[in-house]
């Protein structure tokens, strides 16, 4: 089938293509080396991009989205992936061109925003120093006037008193100004293309709508063509003028964002946005026969993992995205208090230096209820759900379990309790010892309860991973042999191990595309309905907060300033601050995308 539903149309506000197109791709392919032989990442995609336009590339991990990225600078070179077909960016055959060629193509033309800033930044270097670096590479200046450049571009991208902030160091910044920053470096040597991969992935709502807002104002003002990589059909939605959906390393559909969402034609595309997570009520499932059309079923993942990254060439996974969840808090609150916080503070920091992360919150946190906890970062989230489970001890306060204040309790008086009060960590990665098999990381806790013999904790393990969905046979497998969501199982398994009553989750799916996000949240909510645990759902997603809770919290700087059900706080929202995060949360209508960016570009602007 053709994958071209209709000329593109250039998204509202922002200046249209014009003249001839400044980047050309024609059947592209990408195969990375394996023990085995190849695996074909990129299969035969082609496309054009022209000054002032917007591309997004969207699909789920492992589909190709950013090793294609990447092939528009020649990224690949040196990592022993086979790249063949057309690639011609502002005139250059990137696949041929000397490496001189590219040194100036790179910066100079186009320039990249990676994902995570962190690894993409020195972290001994100021960020002024850095962007300086990146301008005297392409241009014949003075060290005084690059460090000019920095200070301008880091003032343009929104980085408030930006000759003293240009001297910081990126571990200085929050997560949102060092993805401007970013921004800042790409914008330094004046490029006609930009490509952003995934640049808003794990930031807060409205964070991310400052990004974005930012990023179509360079565009709009700039004449740059953008190419988006995202997985997040919401961000797409109010920031490309066209989209391509990729599969397995091949596009199955093309066209208008608006005519796209609108009307999918392909089976795949229409599960991705099925899985989509929204703010209004979830509704029930889809048919099954979606998944079906799509390809497989998606109670399961690929047995290996895919990266996206030029430099790790492994296979694509061959899963499915799934149907949008059922609510995870379908099996309801028995009425019962489990847990209660009680003047809840926790203090960092020392002498002037001192604050309060968490001030002074009161909770209740029902039997087999879902209390949703949302908030920007630095709200005091995280602190709170770790003195939920006594992994930090309150400065004042009482943390009240099954009606006993556990908050002062020592180690030892501790032990009996942490089989029942249990925590799923955002990155699996860091929480997974990477020398020890996922099995053995899960029969840990059990281990240490000391009442099963090792026979039966193998047992016990391969019931637990099975019941996540994953299989008892991969007891011996390591971490990096799994994807994101599979690695995000292991820790629920982890979790699930030693029978809790009460299990935190800290962004348990910040960092995952939206189909494997989905796939989470329904396998928490099933676990919740079989096993009646009562789920701390701590988040700066509101849509997927929305769909798994029962009641909500909001905070903001340490403080709970709204509570109630979800119903409530979602349809008629009381706080300004609540009602400022629900108008950030991206929306897949992108006139509603653009009415909502325009009303923020009328309000008094904020900077993360």
């Amino acid at each position: 089938m053709s994958v071209t539903k209709s000329a593109a149309a250039p998204g509202a506000g922002a200046a249209g293509p014009a003249g001839e197109p400044l980047v050309e791709v024609a059947d592209l392919r990408i195969d990375f080396p394996t023990e085995t032989g190849t695996v074909r990442a990129v299969d035969g995609i082609g496309f054009t991009l022209r000054p002032g336009e917007a591309l997004g590339l969207v699909g789920e991990s492992g589909s190709g989205k950013s090793a294609t990225a990447y092939a528009l600078l020649g990224l690949h070179r040196g990592t022993g992936a086979e790249v063949s077909g057309t690639v011609r960016v502002a005139g250059t055959d990137v696949l041929t061109a000397p490496e001189a060629e590219l040194r100036r193509l790179r910066g100079g033309v186009a320039a990249v925003v990676f994902q995570d800033p962190l690894s993409a930044l020195d972290p001994y270097l100021a960020v002024g120093d850095q962007i300086a670096e990146v301008y005297r590479v392409h241009r014949r200046v003075s060290r005084a006037a690059a460090r000019a450049r920095a200070v301008e571009v880091l003032d343009r991208v929104g980085i408030p008193t930006a000759a003293r902030r240009a001297r910081s160091r990126p571990h200085e910044f929050s997560g949102g100004m060092r993805q401007r920053t970013l921004i800042a470096m790409a914008l330094a040597c004046e490029p006609r293309l930009i490509v952003a991969d995934e640049p808003t992935t794990a930031l807060d709502v409205t964070v991310q709508a400052q990004v974005l807002d930012l990023l179509h104002e360079l565009r709009t003002e700039s004449g740059l063509a953008l190419l988006m990589v995202t997985h997040d059909l919401g961000v797409a939605a109010g920031t490309v003028d066209r989209l391509l959906v990729l599969q397995h390393g091949a596009a199955v559909e093309s066209g208008a964002i608006a005519e796209v969402l609108a009307r999918p034609e392909h089976a795949y595309t229409r599960a991705l946005l099925a899985a989509v997570p929204r703010i209004e009520p979830a509704a029930a499932p889809p048919e099954e026969e979606t998944a079906k059309e799509a390809g497989q079923g998606t109670a399961k993942e690929a047995g290996e993992p895919a990266p996206e990254s030029p430099s790790e060439p492994v296979p694509v996974p061959r899963s499915e995205p799934a149907p949008a969840p059922a609510p995870a808090a379908g099996g309801g609150s028995s009425g019962e208090v489990l847990l209660e916080a009680v003047g809840l503070r926790k203090e960092f920091g020392r002498g002037q230096g001192r604050f309060a992360a968490v001030d002074g919150v009161d909770l209740v946190v029902h039997a087999g209820e879902t209390l949703g906890v949302v908030g920007e970062s630095g709200s005091g989230k995280t602190t709170l759900g770790r003195m939920l489970v006594r992994l930090l001890d309150p400065t004042q306060g009482e943390v009240r379990y099954c009606g006993k204040d556990i908050a002062r309790l020592g180690d030892r008086q501790l032990r009996p309790l942490r089989r029942e009060l249990q925590m799923v960590f955002q990155d699996p990665v860091s929480s997974l010892n990477p020398r020890r098999s996922i099995g053995e990381s899960i029969a840990d806790p059990l281990r240490a309860a000391g009442d099963l013999t090792d026979r039966q904790i193998t047992s016990r393990v391969g019931e637990l991973l099975e019941r996540v969905g994953l299989e008892a046979s991969w007891y011996h497998r390591y971490p990096h042999e799994f994807s994101g969501g599979q690695r995000q199982r292991v820790g629920i398994a982890r979790a699930l191990a030693p029978q809790p009553r009460l299990v935190v989750c800290d962004e348990p799916v910040s960092a995952l595309d939206v189909s494997t996000q989905a796939q989470v949240v329904a396998l928490l909510g099933e676990l919740q309905r079989d096993l009646g645990l009562a789920l701390v759902f701590v988040a700066h997603d509101l849509a997927v907060v929305r769909q798994v809770s029962d009641r909500v919290a909001v905070m903001q700087s340490g403080r709970v300033v709204e509570e109630g059900s979800a119903d409530e706080v979602y349809a008629d929202p009381r706080d300004p601050y609540t009602r400022r995060l629900l108008a950030a949360v991206p929306v897949l209508d992108p006139a509603e995308s653009h009415a909502r960016r325009t009303a923020r570009r009328r309000a008094e602007p904020s900077h993360p």
